[in-house]
């Protein structure tokens, strides 16, 4: 298992040593009390304090991380379609015993990943099954880790299959992605959003942040964009990051009406 540094607030990998994490640094993010910590994959599995999770969470959708969480705590979704398995999003641990779990259920084609915060260990994860990552170009600046498994995307939509499209919704981040799969929810759709669209604790609504952590609302323009991008796709589950944050019905209607009171409250400033 590699040794590159990875930052311990967020998770991000980097290929040498550094003092700082840019990811950390930018105002979305946010360095801990003590400064800046790294560790490595291999450190944090010597530690054996973790366990490897995967989880069922819906309707071909298993989750994928670990117990306890590391970094910022999300965890991936292995997306269980008829041309085979396909991940989304990523969780910063990665062991022997998650790569053995996936590889059972019959591994993956490919990643895509949402926004930034959340590419931390991608690259050992795309070495692990050999496969390609699919970032959007918008924002090539916030990779760590430079690798040729990387392969970005531009404009607003792009198919990484025959069943699943990525939307460029800008949200969060220029390229803060959502994926799209019609055939989810045994055929009613679903959302696969990070936190570009967040599922909060009320299922009847979800967010729209430029900060979570610093609490900066997105620009109106763009939440208001992005609900119009949104409007042609059917689904009725959103599945957000965290474990069992899930809209399980409704899901097109939430997102209209959300973006809708965000508007309401929120005024476009100079």
């Amino acid at each position: 298992m590699s040794t590159e540094p990875v930052c311990v607030a967020c998770g991000m990998q980097y290929p040498a040593p550094r003092t700082a994490c840019p990811i950390c640094e930018d105002e979305r993010q946010y360095v801990l009390p003590g400064g800046q910590q790294w560790t490595d994959l291999a450190t944090l599995r010597a530690s054996g304090d973790r366990r490897a999770r995967v989880e069922e969470q819906g309707p071909g959708v298993l989750g994928v991380g670990s117990e306890p969480g590391f970094a910022i705590g999300q965890r991936a979704l292995l997306v269980r379609t008829g041309s085979g398995n396909f991940l989304w999003d990523c969780a910063a641990y990665l062991d022997d015993e998650l790569v053995t779990r996936i590889t059972e259920l019959g591994g993956i084609t490919g990643i895509a990943i949402s926004h930034p915060h959340y590419y931390t260990t991608m690259v050992d994860w795309a070495h692990a099954f050999d496969v390609p990552i699919h970032l959007h170009e918008a924002d090539r600046q916030w990779i760590g880790r430079p690798d040729p498994a990387i392969r970005l995307w531009s404009g607003t939509t792009f198919d990484v299959t025959g069943e699943l499209r990525l939307i460029n919704l800008g949200v969060h981040f220029a390229g803060g992605t959502v994926l799209h799969w019609p055939g989810g929810e045994n055929g009613r759709g679903a959302l696969l959003s990070g936190d570009i669209v967040q599922v909060i604790p009320d299922r009847t609504h979800v967010g729209f942040m430029y900060s979570y952590p610093n609490l900066i609302p997105e620009r109106p323009s763009v939440v208001r964009r992005a609900a119009e991008l949104l409007e042609p796709y059917a689904f009725d589950a959103i599945y957000g990051a965290w474990w069992d944050a899930i809209v399980r019905t409704d899901g097109h209607a939430v997102v209209q009406r959300s973006a809708k009171r965000y508007l309401t409250y929120v005024q476009e400033t100079v």
